[in-house]
């Protein structure tokens, strides 16, 4: 199986990610950089079984974007996609409120096929990034299951895919748990990256922090991995203007009683941070907190918007490693 070492040792920007959201920023940083020089941390507290295979979320999501075969107009999945199994699996009256595109169960099949050969993710991930042709390093945060489970208000247990996509994120959260995360292992790719002399800026991508940062950082060793680099840390905002840009994040946060805006973002993050990146809509929330923080605009329409803000926070990052 193809194994991208080189890219591995070379990497000098690593950033957390976890679906949508995070993956446009790590696609305008992708751009900036050159090939091999960015490695992406990716949440696999999604990654759920469904028809007998293994389902990534988070991870082809940001595998796909940087392939550049997402589905813009959609959101998630694959450019260009067929619908034939799913409109098949309605017909025979099976399961179709998580949908599957053909190309994309191609991706689940092949994943599944591996881990029963007794590949790890990690390795999997590798070589499906290679068969794209995509030049960074996709890194789960984990070879290990680790399981977001929301519970609800109801009293139900929810896996965080039921909750989202099959609920469409309706019922009240009222705590996220990361099952399996204490037993978990770090990617030991990651343990090394964050040990290099080059790498030069970690970036916390506007990703909810409950269900997407969270998770990774409940792996143990990751959080003090991260805060024993030496590399500057900066977090960009997923709330502006007191709205989430992509996802139930706002929903979340008032169902937990906390303020809906970005300074809630980098309290949850406070011990990590060198620095903290906000939209223009929130500049006046700048001088509240108490890290360096940098105001620009945050909300990515474009892949221009994708790169200018890559181009930010990575000056950003430098300064605050100078």
């Amino acid at each position: 199986m193809a194994q991208q070492t080189a890219g591995r040792q070379s990497a000098r920007v690593l950033c957390l990610s976890g679906g949508i959201g995070g993956a446009k920023l790590a696609l305008g940083l992708y751009r900036v950089l050159d090939p091999w020089e960015l490695a992406v941390l990716s949440n696999t507290g999604d990654d759920f079984e469904h028809f007998g295979l293994y389902i990534s979320p988070d991870l082809d999501t940001v595998m796909y974007t940087l392939a550049g075969e997402n589905n813009i107009e959609q959101g998630w999945g694959r450019a260009g996609e067929t619908w034939t199994f799913i409109e098949q699996m309605q017909r025979l009256g099976g399961a179709t409120w998580f949908r599957l595109g053909d190309g994309d169960l191609a991706i689940h099949m092949r994943r599944t096929e591996l881990l029963g050969q007794g590949k790890k993710l990690g390795e999997i991930t590798a070589e499906l990034c290679h068969r794209l042709n995509v030049e960074a390093d996709l890194l789960p945060m984990s070879d290990d299951p680790v399981r977001t489970v929301v519970a609800t208000a109801d009293g139900r247990e929810l896996m965080f895919q039921h909750y989202l996509v099959r609920e469409l994120a309706e019922p009240v959260a009222r705590e996220f748990r990361y099952v399996g995360a204490d037993q978990a292992r770090p990617n030991p790719h990651l343990l090394s990256l964050l040990q290099e002399p080059g790498l030069q800026a970690i970036v916390i991508c506007p990703s909810n922090p409950y269900v997407s940062i969270d998770p990774i950082l409940a792996v143990p060793g990751i959080r003090d991995a991260l805060k024993a680099c030496q590399a500057p840390i900066v977090a960009v905002s997923p709330i502006v203007g007191g709205q989430a840009i992509k996802g139930p994040l706002a929903k979340m946060l008032a169902e937990q009683q906390l303020p809906v805006n970005a300074l809630t973002i980098a309290e949850c993050y406070q011990d990590l941070l060198s620095g903290f990146v906000l939209d223009i809509q929130d500049a006046e929330l700048a001088t509240a907190l108490k890290i360096p923080a940098r105001v620009t605009n945050t909300v990515m329409l474009s892949l221009q918007d994708r790169e200018n803000l890559a181009r930010t926070v990575l000056e950003f990052a430098r300064e605050l490693g100078a």
